[in-house]
């Protein structure tokens, strides 16, 4: 009978500076907090960031994340945040995330997909089992499936802007933080559809990484404006090439004081 896996939680108090103009947490931030949450876990294990490029040149990289959200927390609010590396096979690790209020209610789960990756060559690497034994995960021949995010086809009407990947958008890596997409994928909507929905289902997948310097195009789709279940199709390239997609479902926001 093997272990279940090990799980990690903390507890974190959310600041204004996390949240949108609604007072909720924003989706680059509520991305960052878990990846912190996992760091943590990394460090207290003994198997953090610096110590795998250290002593194996290499580093975790998330390829896709499932992000399910019941209710953002709000400015202030403070929030459980709950990490385990479920299971793994030979290159691809599951981890799953997830976030509660104070009551014990789930706010938000996250599953996400991450391969180990040769810092300089930027190949993928097999997951050894030094590596990933801290985390009691189940050994298993596939690791769970995450829902692929639609792509947008010539022919549609879409929206698009152009950035210049800035210093601060680079991580320690020399790469795009991966809250960065989120965000750019976000800012590509209208102002005041942004002030007014929120999302309720994000699926976004990473498939190249960009770098310093270069410019990258954000452009989205509405793939369907039934109010309820409004549906976006985000798309982030550079030099043509595919960084990032995203499928996001959204809900409309009820008024501050009608909750």
């Amino acid at each position: 009978m093997s272990m279940p896996a090990h799980r990690y939680s903390e507890l974190h108090t959310i600041p204004f500076y996390e949240c949108n103009v609604n007072n909720r947490i924003s989706i680059p931030m509520l991305i960052n907090i878990l990846i912190l949450a996992s760091e943590h876990q990394n460090e207290k294990l003994g198997v953090d960031q610096l110590y795998l490029i250290d002593k194996y040149g290499i580093g975790w990289v998330v390829t896709s994340y499932s992000i399910h959200i019941t209710e953002l927390p709000r400015k202030d609010s403070v929030v459980k945040m709950t990490t385990r590396g479920t299971s793994y096979n030979r290159y691809f690790a599951f981890r799953e995330f997830w976030l509660h209020d104070q009551d014990g209610n789930e706010l938000v789960k996250v599953e996400s997909i991450w391969v180990l990756m040769n810092e300089k060559t930027r190949k993928i690497t097999a997951i050894d089992d030094d590596v990933i034994t801290p985390y009691q995960s189940e050994k298993v021949r596939r690791v769970p499936r995450l829902p692929r995010p639609g792509r947008i086809e010539p022919e549609d009407q879409m929206t698009s802007k152009e950035y210049q990947v800035r210093w601060s958008d680079i991580d320690f890596n020399g790469h795009v933080n991966n809250s960065r997409y989120p965000e750019w994928m976000l800012d590509s909507l209208p102002m005041d559809f942004l002030d007014t929905h929120e999302p309720t289902n994000i699926d976004i997948r990473f498939e190249n990484e960009v770098k310093y310097g270069n410019r990258v195009t954000s452009s989205v789709v509405v793939d369907s404006s039934d109010n309820d279940k409004i549906k976006t199709v985000h798309e982030i390239k550079s030099s043509d090439v595919l960084s990032a997609s995203a499928t996001i479902v959204w809900k409309e926001n009820k008024a501050e004081g009608q909750d």
